[in-house]
């Protein structure tokens, strides 16, 4: 055993929580890292009728017995993370890296002040970027100058290697989408930081030599949360005759909806090195397939959607996204790889 990295290959929202707790439950992680950017990502998990939306602790959370990390790439805003903690009863198993950078009140101040931030980007507001910067400049504060947070520290890289050398298995999730990366998204309305599966391995200290699998995870109807460019957009009517309206997890803004985009997603693939593939959402394509657990009783019309995806993104699709719930699932990785 070794490690796998979840992302997302759109404009993040694509359902990255449900399939990180599935392979979490399926696969039995001793350890679950998040990198990424910080608390401007939110993750949903819909267990047994209850629905968890997180911003900070991994979205694995819900497998009770991984020990939940935070990378030192993460920036970290001590309310939430302490919030979370204690709404999810998992003092015990939460711990970040001291070398995290902290956002301060000044940062969120400044990112909800900014009319080019908050006006022209459509930031979340959650000081990401003035933090960022901050750390960049060699001036932020670390967790480890954090009395609040002095009970949770770790040594991140130090505890994932040593876990995946004694041969234990690693899940690392990522936070937002391919499209959003500050390198290879649709500049400048991306967040501040690369969010690929490379920069996300760096982010809790794995180097790309122990990552087993990449698993890129693609809605069927892309969304995206904020201003910037979307090619495959649709009409907001449309996407309300389909039955798709959707909110953002951290914000409550409304998603903009678009179709299938093989292009975009084949690139990301390709950028994130992805051997696999989990497709989310296939019951918006088909309502019939709501609920399904079994790859024969996908109708004609999602197993052809299914083949087009892998015929365009040149990648075996392995998971299958039937519904919010965790139990609504495909699982295909035991047949393809």
């Amino acid at each position: 055993m070794s490690a796998t990295i979840v992302v997302g290959g759109f404009w993040g929202d694509e359902g990255k929580g449900k399939i990180i707790a599935h392979i979490a439950h399926s696969d039995r992680p001793v350890i679950i890292a998040r990198g990424g950017v910080g608390p401007n990502a939110g993750h949903t998990v819909e267990v047994e009728g209850k629905k968890f939306g997180v911003r900070m602790i991994p979205s694995g959370f819900v497998y009770k017995d991984a020990r939940l990390f935070i990378g030192a790439g993460v920036l970290v805003d001590p309310r939430v993370f302490l919030k979370e903690v204690e709404l999810l009863d998992v003092a015990d198993r939460a711990r970040l890296d001291y070398r995290c950078s902290i956002i301060e009140e000044k940062h969120i101040e400044e990112d909800r002040g900014s009319e080019h931030l908050k006006g022209k980007i459509g930031s979340t507001g959650t000081g990401c970027g003035p933090a960022n910067r901050d750390r960049v400049m060699r001036v932020a504060r670390q967790a480890k100058d954090v009395e609040e947070l002095r009970p949770f520290i770790a040594d991140v890289p130090l505890e994932v290697n040593e876990a995946i050398d004694r041969g234990e298995f690693v899940l690392i999730e990522g936070s937002q989408g391919f499209a959003l990366s500050l390198y290879y998204g649709t500049y400048p309305y991306v967040t501040s930081k690369d969010t690929t599966a490379s920069a996300i391995a760096s982010d809790v200290g794995v180097g790309p030599t122990k990552i087993d699998e990449v698993v890129v995870v693609f809605k069927t109807f892309p969304t995206r949360v904020g201003a910037g460019p979307f090619p495959t957009e649709m009409p907001q009517e449309e996407a309300e005759k389909l039955g798709i309206i959707e909110y953002g997890t951290v914000t409550g803004r409304r998603r903009r909806i678009g179709y299938w985009d093989g292009k975009l997603a084949r690139y990301s693939a390709m950028v994130n090195g992805a051997t696999q593939i989990a497709l989310t959402g296939i019951d918006k394509l088909d309502k019939e397939c709501y609920g399904v657990t079994e790859w024969e009783k996908l109708t004609p019309k999602a197993k052809q959607f299914v083949e087009q995806v892998e015929d365009e993104v040149r990648v075996p699709v392995t998971l299958i996204s039937t519904g919010p719930e965790l139990s609504q699932i495909i699982d295909l990785r035991a047949e393809k790889l």
